[in-house]
């Protein structure tokens, strides 16, 4: 059958009879309904027509040319083609089968780009419905800043909500902060360190402002009162939490992570188990902890049993339970920044969904893509640099609180202040290196030869005054005088000096605790009794309270590093 007779036959357009040959390049008869050409069709030679008339090009016969059919006849005598028909339309060519691969290919990049697109967004989606948020007063607004420190305070309440907590007692709790970490990421990420403050602490509970349905209002404060009522008492929101927390460290926090029990039994049940440590055997009834001395994995039940297990671990009380809580803590975060963690889709979703679903967070931070880029920044601090570390408290009369130790904790407060890091980073220490082979390099005067006028350019009212009494009283730097309010507010204090003065400068900076970039000398000599200007700034914490920061944390700080198991005892 020709091909016009089998387009008659089976009602097929003749056009659609002729394929494309890929090894010619040319569209050439179909024989038979296949898709495939015979080896006969594809090795054939092109055969050449006899001339015809213009009436037998006319007439149907299998030499016939069909509409669209690229041309195969034989050249002409002048090495031409025939020409076409005239008054035949032509058809018009199709595209090469490189620019259609393109354009399906440009297709199919298309729909996969908006389908992921679609499925990120539905998943953003899906994890945002689960945060819980609270817009509290003085938590920032805009996520964080990647150029400057992060504090981040993480607080654990001891609200019974959930499922099967009602029976660890107290089922109609408000919640306490009954687990509070002050989290400072350092300026450069290359370091970290979590400060646990005890539930029991006596402090001064601020004033602070709380946002409702109806409006906002502010609560009243309490003075020496436990810590932990900075939350749930009263109405108070973790806003209040906050102030409470800069108050007695003078950190400013930016943001807050609240967390139930159920927080320490999803998540753990996600990353499949943490490994915890004893040094004997555990069997408390108030926790239900039972566990024998070892190594152990905990998950659900059992690991928010071991973080609230404090009657059988150490001296029994909340200091005890806190270092059992800090080990936990490490171990939680080697899981999770572990490849078993990272390489598994499944755990990664499941951890997604267990934090999410626990936390509470302020507004600033309250959708999974600002999450997502906080958790990006502290995924750069090596664990070995992560210190945890507790407020230095001593006992209180009463037996059931403890008090501040001033002595060791304003200048823990002070390193956290200055990003000064609770472990050796490399970077830190050759900073201070090259603070000492600068300004600071050199002779010092004695203290009794030091004169200096002192202004106050802080926000602490009194600060030149109290800076006198303590040169004068503690330091003997007799030569002193308070010149009461500077002309303006500084960001940071400074002390201007003459060149003869450089070594009354070093010795006021030992004093001070002055980091080189404070001291700026002058060009010309003092002349006679001409005293040095010492202007207190915004970063002045107290008198005797290093601007700098000690450089390491004072002797006798509880303090344990994240990559380093401990058993508890």
């Amino acid at each position: 059958m020709d091909a016009q007779s089998r387009g008659q036959a089976d009602e097929i357009d003749p056009a659609d009879q002729w394929v494309l040959n890929p090894q010619t390049g040319n569209y050439e008869l179909r024989l038979n309904q296949s898709a495939q050409q015979s080896s006969a069709s594809t090795s054939a030679a092109p055969r050449t027509p006899a001339p015809r008339s213009p009436r037998d090009r006319r007439t149907a016969s299998p030499e016939r040319e069909v509409p669209g059919q690229r041309s195969r006849r034989a050249g002409n005598a002048s090495g031409g083609t025939t020409p076409p028909t005239a008054g035949r339309r032509k058809r018009k060519q199709p595209k090469s089968r490189k620019k259609k691969a393109l354009l399906w290919t440009g297709g199919v990049t298309a729909f996969v780009v908006v389908a992921a697109a679609v499925g990120a967004y539905l998943v953003y989606q899906h994890f945002d419905s689960n945060l819980n948020t609270v817009d509290v007063a003085g938590a920032g607004t805009g996520g964080f800043k990647k150029d400057q420190a992060v504090n981040i305070l993480v607080i654990g309440t001891d609200k019974r909500s959930g499922e099967g907590n009602e029976s660890y007692g107290d089922k109609n709790s408000v919640g306490h902060a009954d687990t509070t970490i002050l989290f400072h990421v350092s300026k450069d990420r290359t370091n970290a360190t979590a400060l646990s403050i005890p539930r029991d602490l006596i402090t001064n509970i601020p004033t602070c402002e709380t946002k409702t349905s109806d409006g906002t209002k502010d609560i009243a404060g309490t003075r020496k009162t436990r810590f932990n009522e900075s939350l749930g008492q009263s109405g108070r929101d973790p806003g209040c939490t906050m102030r409470t927390v800069k108050e007695l460290t003078g950190v400013t926090v930016d943001h807050f992570m609240m967390a139930d029990f159920n927080a320490v039994k999803t998540m753990t049940t996600a990353v499949g188990g943490v490994e915890v440590c004893l040094a004997k055997d555990i069997k408390d009834k108030d926790s239900k902890l039972n566990l024998t001395a070892g190594k152990h994995v905990v998950e659900g039940e059992q690991a928010l049993a071991f973080v609230r297990t404090r009657h059988s671990v150490g001296f029994g009380g909340d200091l005890s339970r806190i270092e059992i809580q800090q080990q936990f803590l490490s171990s939680l975060i080697r899981k999770m920044k572990s490849s078993d963690t990272l390489s598994s889709p499944s755990k990664m979703w499941d951890l997604a969904e267990a934090a999410t679903k626990a936390l509470t967070v302020d507004t600033g931070i309250g959708k999974i893509s600002r999450l997502r880029d906080l958790g990006m920044e502290l995924s750069k601090v090596d664990p070995k640099n992560i210190t945890f570390a507790t407020v230095p408290v001593v006992d209180n009369t009463d037996g059931a609180t403890v008090l501040l130790n001033e002595a060791k904790a304003k200048p823990l407060f002070s390193m956290i202040q200055n990003d000064t890091s609770l472990t050796e980073v490399k970077q830190q220490q050759q900073d201070a290196k090259n603070k000492q082979q600068g300004l600071l390099k050199g002779t010092r005067a004695a203290a009794s030869e030091v004169r200096v006028a002192v202004f106050n350019g802080s926000d602490t009212q009194g600060a030149a005054l109290t800076t006198l009494t303590w040169l004068q009283n503690e330091q003997g730097v007799l030569k002193s005088s308070n010149e009461g309010n500077a002309p303006s507010k500084l960001p940071k204090t400074t002390l201007t000096y003459a060149p003869n003065q450089a070594d009354q400068a070093r010795k006021l900076a030992d004093l001070m605790g002055l980091p080189a970039t404070a001291l700026k000398p002058g060009t010309k000599d003092a002349v006679g009794l001409e005293a040095m200007q010492l202007t207190l700034g915004a970063d002045f914490k107290g008198a005797g309270v290093p601007i700098t920061g000690p450089a390491k944390a004072p002797e006798g700080v509880q303090k344990v590093e994240a990559d380093k198991q401990v058993c508890a005892k």
